[in-house]
């Protein structure tokens, strides 16, 4: 193989899913579904470019960052011929892997075997015999169907770029897989064990059952709290979650003192056991002199990521007596989801008060408090 090409079909619209959006595109263990295939596949050696095949209804705040972009078909064998077309300079052993969004268990063991099986075969894909009983049902008996030689076929389906071209050139657009292209040319296809995270997510029930899958046994979320303090100096306005807000004065810091930030951020690498802001944004260093304090929460959230887990959910709790952060909460709430790309039922920014006690009642600053949970992301 010359290169290596993965082709993610994300046009489909999954109803039977029955979530408010494309299952591809809803939340599974802190991720959308597709981003976690998105990732196995840029984080292996093996390949070279990453090809989405999206519809019309890419969420905002989707970033599809190094990956190319093909326009969907009516048909997923349509959707796929347009991800092949924006293969880049292809040669005919390209090898290529297409891929279902709604699968997000792959694993670069799966990418691994597939790869190998097209140094001698022109096709290969993951399967997994059939375990239960078969039945044949009529309107009056049932008939035993054998189980010998039978698989359930999942994907990555894995292709050299010149068979599956000529294939899908003299196919119907209606095929159940892209092996049923080259199945009618004859093409030797190699089965590859498959495995059961690779189960492709059609019902409702089925979110459960993968994100169960795909957190490892002995393999726990991790809960992490954080705290910061800024005291008023003078100013017009106050920073809270990105959010500038009018005041009749401004939090003191070397950054931009968004105290609601920073106790997210420090909850993040409490969580995942990295130390404090402190440590890795010293505030006597002259580089972070009025920095955006969103770069520090996004640097909390990539080391995290290192670590092997991703952002569940989080609660930021603002205390002070003025201004007001009710008016400004949603706004809040929808530029941390934004920054760290989650869900907004993810993210809750709430505000109370001392009642006039302490030095956040005698209006000197602002606290806060937030509250992170991380989960396991295996499989990458």
């Amino acid at each position: 193989m010359n290169r290596t090409v993965a082709i993610i079909v994300a046009a489909g619209k999954g109803s039977r899913a029955e979530s408010e959006r494309a299952k591809q595109w809803c939340d599974l263990n802190g991720r959308r579904v597709i981003e976690w295939s998105i990732r196995a596949f840029q984080s292996h050696p093996a390949v070279d470019d990453v090809i989405i095949v999206t519809g019309p209804d890419v969420p905002d705040g989707f970033h599809s960052d190094g990956c190319l972009l093909a326009t969907g078909g009516d048909t997923r064998t349509q959707s796929v011929r347009n991800g092949l077309q924006a293969i880049k300079d292809p040669a005919e052993n390209t090898a290529v892997l297409i891929h279902d969004a709604a699968r997000p268990g792959l694993t670069h063991a799966i990418i691994d075997n597939l790869l190998e099986a097209l140094s001698t075969h022109d096709a290969a894909a993951p399967a997994l015999p059939v375990q239960d009983a078969l039945k044949r049902a009529s309107d009056t008996n049932l008939v035993s169907v054998s189980r010998d030689d039978l698989y359930r076929v999942q994907t990555p389906q894995a292709f050299r770029f010149g068979a599956i071209v000529h294939a899908l050139s003299e196919a119907a657009d209606d095929l159940v897989d892209d092996l049923a292209a080259v199945e009618r040319q004859g093409v030797a296809v190699k089965l590859v064990k498959g495995s059961d995270r690779l189960h492709k997510i059609t019902y409702p029930e089925d979110f459960d059952m993968v994100s169960r899958m795909m957190t490892p046994r002995l393999a726990f979320p991790r809960i992490g709290k954080g705290f910061d303090v800024h005291a008023f100096e003078p100013g017009d306005h106050v920073i809270l979650c990105g959010v500038k807000i009018p005041h009749t004065a401004k939090l003191k810091g070397h950054s931009d003192a968004d105290a609601a930030w920073h106790a997210l951020t420090d909850a993040i690498l409490g969580a995942a056991a990295l130390g404090d802001i402190g440590d890795h944004f010293p505030p006597n260093e002259d580089r972070w002199k009025d920095a955006d304090s969103g770069l520090f929460l996004k640097e909390a959230q990539n080391l995290a990521l290192k670590r092997g887990f991703a952002i569940g959910n989080c609660d930021v709790t603002i205390i002070c007596e003025a201004p007001k952060v009710k008016p400004h909460r949603e706004t809040m709430r929808k530029r941390t989801a934004e920054l760290l790309d989650l869900s907004l039922d993810a993210v809750s920014v709430k505000a109370t008060t001392t009642e006039a006690l302490g030095f956040t009642g005698r209006r000197e600053g602002i606290a806060a408090e937030a509250v992170v949970t991380l989960v396991p992301t295996s499989g990458d």
